[in-house]
C-alpha cells in the first residue's frame, strides 16, 4: 500500500490491515516446523545440546557418550571427548560456550578519576583454550575426538618454561588412569594402538588424584575405580561444584555395560555406585544437592544413583544365585532375573541388550566354569 494512502486511513484501520499481512506473508506452523527440522540436519553442531549444570560446569550431550565441560578464565577443562565424527561439533559448541562466557563476564574496570579506563574500553579477554581433557576409560565414545580436541588446546608451562608454546604442538594434556593408556597402546590380538596425540600424556596409577591447583576456581579429583564398567573407570569430582561426572559407572538409560574383556565386573559397578553415593550429600531427603552426570542419559542426583545401585545389586544377587545353583548361561536367560526392571532399562536390540548383560553378569560372577574336581574319598581305617 503506498505511504500517502497509509498517511490518510484512519489510525483505527492500521492494525487489523497489519494482521492481515502477516497471514499472508508468515508460513504456516507446518512449514516452520519443518523448516526448523531441515535446518538442524544441514547443520550437524545444531543437534548438540549444551546444558548448563552448576557454575563453570556444562554438559554436551548429542557426541556419543555425555561429555562434562569446566569453562572459565581458567580455559576449559572435559570430561571425556565424544566419538570422532563429532569433534568438529564438539568443538564448535566449546567455542559458542566460551564466547558467551566472555560477553556474560565482563572484565573489571577502573572507578577512580586518576585510573584511566580507556585500555579496558570495548576489549574482550581471549577466550582460554582447552588445558585437560580427562578420559574416564578407553571406549571409543569417550575417546574418540581426543586427538582433534587435543591438538586444538594448549598445555600449562612449567619450571624454566616461558612464553606461549602453542607452536610446539603439546596441545592440551590428556589424563587418564595408566589401564586406559595400557589398553590404547597394546597391539594384543593384533590391535591397532591409538594415535600418539590420541594417547594419555598423564596417568595415575594410585586410587585417586588432585590436580596441583584450583581451575576455573576448584579443585578438580580424580578417582580410580577398578574392575568395574573396564579396569580402567575414573571419576571426576568437581569439588566446589559439588558435581560427580561418573563416566559409564553410571547411567540412567541401560543397565550397566559391563566389559568383560576389559576388565570389568558387575561387583565393580556396585562398589563404584557405593563409592559414588559416599561422596553425594544431598540437599534434602536424597534430592538435590550433589549433581552426578551419567555416561549416557540425564542428569541425577544421589537418589537416582541410589535407586541405579539397589536395581543392580538385586539383579547382581539374583544371577549369583543362580550361578552357585550351577545354572548354565541359556538357564539363567530363560529364568528371566531382569523380568520386572525391562520396561525401563531392557533392550533386545542396540548397542546393549538384556542378554549381553546377563552374559556378563554371569561370566564376572564366575558362571561357566568348571567345578573343581572333588577329592577322592581317603581310605577308611
Amino acid at each position: 500500500m503506498p505511504a500517502q494512502v497509509v498517511a490518510t486511513l484512519p489510525r483505527a484501520w492500521l492494525l487489523p490491515i497489519a494482521l492481515v499481512a502477516f497471514v499472508l506473508v508468515a508460513p504456516p506452523a507446518h512449514m516452520a516446523a519443518q523448516q526448523v527440522s531441515s535446518s538442524q540436519i544441514q547443520n550437524p553442531s545444531s543437534l548438540m545440546q549444551i546444558l548448563p549444570v552448576r557454575g563453570n560446569i556444562y554438559v554436551l550431550q548429542g557426541a556419543g557418550a555425555n561429555i562434562t565441560v569446566s569453562i572459565g578464565r581458567d580455559g576449559v577443562l572435559m570430561v571425556d571427548s565424544g566419538l570422532a565424527s563429532m569433534g568438529e561439533q564438539v568443538l564448535a559448541a566449546i567455542r559458542r560456550l566460551q564466547n558467551q562466557i566472555d560477553l556474560r563476564d565482563k572484565p573489571p574496570g577502573w572507578g577512580a578519576e586518576t585510573r584511566s579506563s580507556v585500555a579496558s574500553r570495548n576489549i574482550e579477554t581471549p577466550a582460554k583454550p582447552i588445558r585437560y581433557i580427562i578420559n574416564t576409560h578407553v571406549h571409543a565414545d569417550h575417546v574418540g575426538a581426543n586427538e582433534l580436541l587435543r591438538r586444538s588446546g594448549m598445555t600449562f608451562t612449567g619450571g624454566n618454561v616461558a612464553g606461549n608454546i602453542s607452536d610446539a604442538g603439546e596441545g592440551a594434556a590428556i589424563m587418564a588412569h595408566e589401564a586406559v593408556l595400557n589398553r590404547m597402546t597394546s597391539t594384543a590380538g593384533g590391535a591397532t594402538p591409538a594415535p600418539a596425540d590420541a594417547q594419555p600424556t598423564d596417568t595415575y596409577y594410585t586410587d585417586t588424584m588432585k590436580l596441583s591447583h584450583f581451575f576455573n576456581g576448584e579443585g578438580v579429583q580424580l578417582i580410580h575405580q577398578p574392575a568395574a564398567h573396564t579396569d580402567g573407570d575414573t571419576l571426576v569430582w568437581f569439588r566446589g561444584s559439588d558435581v560427580i561426572a561418573a563416566g559409564d559407572l553410571f547411567s540412567t538409560t541401560t543397565y550397566p555395560v559391563i566389559d568383560v574383556k576389559q576388565g570389568g565386573s558387575i561387583n565393580g559397578v556396585v562398589e563404584g555406585l557405593n563409592r559414588i553415593l559416599r561422596y553425594c550429600i544431598a540437599e534434602f531427603r536424597t534430592e538435590g544437592g550433589t549433581l552426578v552426570i551419567p555416561g549416557h542419559g540425564r542428569l541425577s542426583d544421589s537418589a537416582d544413583v541410589a535407586y541405579y545401585r539397589d536395581m543392580v545389586t538385586i539383579l547382581r544377587d539374583r544371577v549369583s544365585a543362580m550361578v552357585a545353583k550351577g545354572l548354565t548361561l541359556a538357564q539363567v536367560k530363560a529364568a528371566k532375573p531382569t523380568a520386572d526392571y525391562e520396561p525401563r532399562y531392557g533392550a533386545t536390540s542396540g548397542p546393549w541388550t538384556t542378554d549381553q548383560f546377563i552374559e556378563a553378569a554371569y561370566v564376572s560372577l564366575g558362571g561357566g566354569k568348571a567345578a573343581a574336581p572333588k577329592p577322592a574319598p581317603g581310605r577308611s581305617k
